[in-house]
């Protein structure tokens, strides 16, 4: 399935909840749905649970 299809199912998912449940419903599948796309992208491989979690080098050579 191309992303263009992917992204317009999406939409008309968000739309739908939107439109039936209101604003929270939308919100609700929007979060949902961005949960799904990182633990999709876990299980292809393309992201690893290192990248969310890395810490960030604070110390910088200060001359």
């Amino acid at each position: 399935m191309s992303m263009a299809v992917t992204g317009m199912i999406a939409g008309m998912a968000l739309g739908f909840a939107g439109y039936f449940g209101g604003f929270g419903a939308f919100l609700l599948v929007a979060a949902l749905g961005a949960v799904g796309f990182v633990v999709g992208r876990f299980a292809e491989g393309d992201l690893e649970l290192g990248d969310l979690f890395r810490t960030r080098d604070t110390r910088r050579d200060r001359r």
